[in-house]
């Protein structure tokens, strides 16, 4: 289940809510079954290897095969969840190299929700009750945790500053009476971001100068438009390690291709020198607002998101309040 952009629900309303912190990591279902833990993005891929650390989950659900929703993050020196800091974990998954980063960048799944309690489907439980599940079954460890969510009037303001001073993403405002609805993007789940993001296709790149002269100086970044039509949405030169500008050059070059994969044109200074791509790779990007003519003002690339496809994204504009 996924959640819309939006806004805090109008007050009169605020009360049919829960609020959530919305934490900066990476989407992933929990197969806790005979033992082991199986872990699984969003779009399906088996990431369990990344993360071994996360095995001993399956000891602290007092023997219950279950299915649990949640985000794995990474924190910063300051202690707050870091998608910079995930970057390495995301990709890797040679034996001897987890390991070293499982010692220098260890993760936390921090888990939102059940779907499945041994041969249960608990999907059509309203969020209470699959929250109340969730905190009695799971027992919370050094690598998992079930973090506190917020209900009653005034509860998504007060969600929403402690967020802000925590300096988190934002909150996810979720009906109380809602079902988990595997698959669906709906307004029953609303994110609230305190922070301008948008996902991103990449569709080209150009050279640098200077200190990065030889590999990347820019990403030429696409936004599928109402008709699922790629344009050209900007480029994005600032953010960028030298270890993500090695991974991406690595990355994007056996998708080489000869013209643009974008619908409509691009600017002429954005045209000249591009290395054009295959339109695979979604990474994210934080920006100050859109312009008039669909480009992002001053963005910043934050990195690739393995958990979605280039299918998944779309324009997020951050219009709009929750109907009551």
């Amino acid at each position: 289940m996924m959640a819309v952009l939006g806004s805090l629900p109008e007050a009169a309303a605020e009360d049919r809510f829960g609020f959530e912190m919305k934490w900066d990591g990476v989407r992933a279902l929990a197969y806790v079954q005979g033992g082991a833990v199986k872990l699984v993005s969003r779009n399906a891929k088996d990431v369990t290897a990344a993360y071994p650390e996360l095995a001993m989950l399956a000891g602290a659900v007092g023997g219950r095969d279950l299915v649990l929703d949640g985000e794995i993050v990474a924190f910063d020196d300051e202690g707050r969840p870091s998608f910079e800091a995930l970057q390495p974990r995301m990709h890797q998954r040679r034996p001897a190299r987890v390991a070293e980063l499982v010692g220098a960048v260890p993760v936390t799944y921090l888990l939102f929700d059940v779907l499945h309690v041994n041969a249960e489907a608990v999907v059509g439980l309203p969020y209470t009750g699959r929250r109340e599940l969730l905190e009695d079954i799971v027992t919370p460890g050094a690598r998992w945790q079930v973090p506190a969510w917020f209900s009653g009037t005034g509860a998504g303001t007060r969600a929403v500053e402690l967020s802000r001073q925590w300096r988190l993403e934002g909150v996810v405002a979720k009906r109380l009476n809602s079902p988990y609805r595997p698959g669906k993007r709906t307004a029953e789940w609303t994110k609230v971001k305190n922070l301008q993001t948008q996902a991103v296709i990449i569709g080209g790149w150009k050279p640098g100068a200077g200190r990065r002269t030889g590999t990347i100086g820019s990403l030429l970044l696409g936004v599928p438009d109402a008709q699922g039509r790629l344009v050209f949405a900007g480029h994005v030169g600032t953010g960028f390690t030298e270890a993500a500008l090695r991974d991406l050059a690595a990355r994007l070059a056996p998708l080489r291709r000869d013209d643009p994969p974008f619908d409509g044109p691009v600017p002429r200074e954005h045209a000249r020198e591009a290395q054009w791509v295959e339109p695979v790779l979604v990474g994210e990007v934080r920006f100050g607002e859109w312009t008039g003519d669909g480009m992002m003002r001053h963005p910043a690339w934050r990195g690739l998101k393995p958990d979605k496809s280039p299918g998944e994204v779309h324009r997020e504009d951050g219009e709009g309040r929750i109907a009551g």
